[in-house]
């Protein structure tokens, strides 16, 4: 427990380092509030004194009486007022710090390691940048807005009381503190229960964005009763922690509550007592009992907000743990102007603690056409990562044009290279921005060019506006075969001394292939490239095939050096490659 209220804390400070640049709305806030709890504070007082000026029956003083009218109603203008402008600045203090938050969050998902984002459940990454912030949102919206009124609250109403009768203050500030003691041992079992609501908040997350985005293959294998029965467990789950934290924040109000009875009461009968005797007037005694609701309000609202807090710390958690992953180093500072010499030396690679590479030798001479073949998980898309150094190679080294890789800019290296995925990605946008995506200065009629080569320009000019067609993100009337003739318009485009192609035409009819086999032995002239595919039209043309298995190259040469030897490249040839012809 300690350890966990110790790390609470340090959530808690670091949360408040973010507040820390608009500490002028801060200051702004508690000011504005100061205001507005006086003007709140002096209505107890003018309601007692018009009290006092109804003496008996036909003994009313109805211009004082007046008079008081018309300064409650000055008073509660001004408390209007001012309650809003505490609003506004805590709300303007809130939203910019959790738009900063979010802004690094989302800029961390951009600079971690791929591995980090592999090794994740994208849904659970989404809760953390969406709703875990949100939460944060609530909590910090709240917390200020009663902590600051609550704060000016209490001490403002200790001095009114004073001032009306020290006695019976003094009865008041002994008794409330139970209120706080109440709810301190109540609320320190409360964070846990919030942590493990947060996590199995993220976990279903990412339960439903797994299954939303794949769920034609959900319908396809007749998937739904096991999977409402997984999203049924992680639910039991989540109410069940959520159920535990609800009741434990719950018992925190009516507890408080019950003090704060129990501090009216005895404020009640001993003022009674002092008006019987003559000390306190019955007006006075009005006051009192006002200021004495007003001095436990605060700590019923500020314990009412505990679980928004409880809740707002475990979400600033989660979101911390995403902001504590190392960013990947770019330790390389070179410039490169490529040519496409490749030369891969002594490469060891594995995946934690499954080695995959290893002792890895390849050199590649500019204009090669390389074609990687072999069974699934021989380490094919393995080699274009660390091409592309989405993930570094354990030992050996990598060099383009001589250059180690480790040497250059990852972005100076990526650019580089074209690179179409057998996953087509699309974003919300028009077609023109979809394609100009690697090249935003990129003209129309670069555009055009690139669609062209394509084989996709006909049937962009179909549309009813063209090049301006808006598309989401999931390509919405549009087939998978055009969906990768725009990615392949794409680095077109780009036109890179590089070329990576993972199983680019995998989607694509036979005779849209043969047209794009076309256009890309045109834009494969003088370049290097890579090609994972299991058509037998690119393996053939293909300078250089490496037949891969468990992380080796057990055979290279081209096709026909490599059918002659009668070795694994014929026998995985025949048994699977010759059906794609």
């Amino acid at each position: 427990m300690k350890k966990t209220t110790t790390k609470q804390k340090g959530t808690i400070i670091r949360l408040l380092s973010y507040v820390k640049p608009y500490s002028g709305w801060l200051v702004l806030a508690l000011l504005f509030a100061v205001i507005q709890i006086a003007a709140t504070l002096f209505v107890p007082v003018v309601i007692g004194e018009a009290i006092d000026f109804i003496v008996t029956k036909g003994d009313v003083n109805f211009d004082g009486v007046f008079k008081k009218i018309i300064e409650l109603g000055a008073l509660a203008t001004v408390a209007a007022i001012f309650q809003w402008l505490v609003s506004y600045c805590t709300n303007k203090l809130s939203y910019r710090t959790i738009r900063d938050i979010r802004r690094e969050a989302f800029g961390k998902l951009n600079s971690v390691p791929l591995k980090i984002i592999d090794n994740s459940s994208r849904g659970d990454l989404m809760t953390r940048v969406g709703a875990d912030v949100e939460q944060i949102s609530d909590g910090l919206i709240q917390g200020f807005t009663q902590l600051f009124t609550g704060i000016v609250t209490v001490v403002g109403t200790l001095c009114f009381m004073l001032g009306v009768n020290p006695w019976v203050t003094l009865v008041v500030v002994i008794i409330t503190p139970l209120s706080i003691v109440v709810a301190y041992f109540i609320a320190k079992g409360c964070h846990d229960k919030f942590k493990q609501q947060s996590d199995r908040r993220g976990e279903l997350g990412g339960l439903c964005e797994e299954m939303l985005s794949d769920i034609k293959t959900v319908k396809a294998f007749s998937y739904e009763e096991v999977a409402e029965e997984r999203f049924a467990d992680i639910n039991g789950k989540l109410k069940k922690v959520g159920t535990k934290a609800m009741f434990y924040s719950a018992m925190v109000n009516p507890c408080t509550r019950f003090v704060n009875g129990i501090v009216y009461a005895a404020v009640a009968i001993m003022g009674a007592i002092l008006v019987i005797r003559g000390s306190m007037t019955v007006g006075e005694l009005s006051c009192f009992l006002t200021y004495a609701n007003q001095y436990t309000k605060p700590f019923n609202e500020i314990t009412g907000v505990i679980t928004e807090l409880q809740t707002a710390t475990a979400a600033a958690s989660r979101v911390f743990a995403l902001l504590d992953n190392e960013d990947e180093i770019d330790d390389g500072e070179r410039t490169l102007d490529a040519r496409g010499d490749i030369e891969i030396d002594g490469v060891y690679f594995s995946y934690g603690d499954r080695p995959l590479i290893e002792d890895f030798n390849l050199d590649v001479k500019h204009g090669n056409r390389v074609a990687i073949v072999g069974p699934t998980g021989c380490g094919k898309t393995t080699l274009i990562n660390l091409l592309m150094r989405f993930y570094d190679v354990d030992r050996g080294e990598i060099r383009v044009d001589g250059v180690p890789v480790k040497e250059l800019k990852r972005s100076e290296l990526r650019k580089n290279f074209g690179m179409v995925l057998q996953d087509s990605w699309l974003f919300h946008g028009t077609i023109r921005e979809n394609i100009a995506y690697g090249k935003e200065d990129a003209t129309d009629e670069e555009i055009i060019a690139a669609a062209k080569k394509a084989h996709i320009h006909n049937f962009i000019m179909r549309l009813k506006d063209g090049y301006d067609t808006v598309i989401s993100d999931k390509g919405d009337g549009i087939s998978q075969g055009q969906r990768q003739l725009l990615c392949i318009a794409r680095i077109m485009l780009m036109d890179p001394p590089m070329l990576i192609l993972d199983e680019a035409t995998s989607n694509i009819d036979t005779r849209t292939e043969i047209r794009i086999q076309k256009a890309f032995a045109e834009i494969m002239k003088g370049r290097t490239s890579f090609i994972v595919a299991h058509r037998l039209s690119t393996i053939k043309e293909a300078d250089i095939i490496l037949v891969m298995k468990d992380g080796n190259v057990i055979e290279k040469g081209n096709h026909d050096t490599l059918m002659a030897m009668g070795g694994f490249y014929k026998t995985l040839f025949e048994a699977g490659y010759g059906n794609n012809t």
